[in-house]
């Protein structure tokens, strides 16, 4: 699992929010391929983002990242005020 932090503008408010925290977990398609979902915080909301069109599939570890992921965009979400 990988966690990015950086400046994220928001363009409906045309204001940047200074540390949005997005989760990426691998995962593979259904012929295979290596893919990524990934997770974020949306006003107080958490979003969840599965490759385009496939079915995610994942080994027990990477399901035990993506629980961690949403275990800590709810807590995140928690804090944030939504629009």
């Amino acid at each position: 699992m990988s966690v990015t932090v950086g400046d994220v503008r928001d363009a409906q408010e045309g204001r940047y929010r200074v540390s949005q925290r997005e989760w990426s977990v691998s995962c593979r398609d259904l012929a295979g391929r290596k893919r990524q979902v990934s997770v974020f915080v949306r006003a107080g909301r958490v979003v969840l983002v599965a490759p385009p069109g496939e079915t995610a599939i994942f080994s027990p570890l990477d399901v035990g990242r993506l629980r961690a992921a949403l275990r800590d965009a709810v807590v995140d979400a928690s804090v944030e005020r939504p629009d």
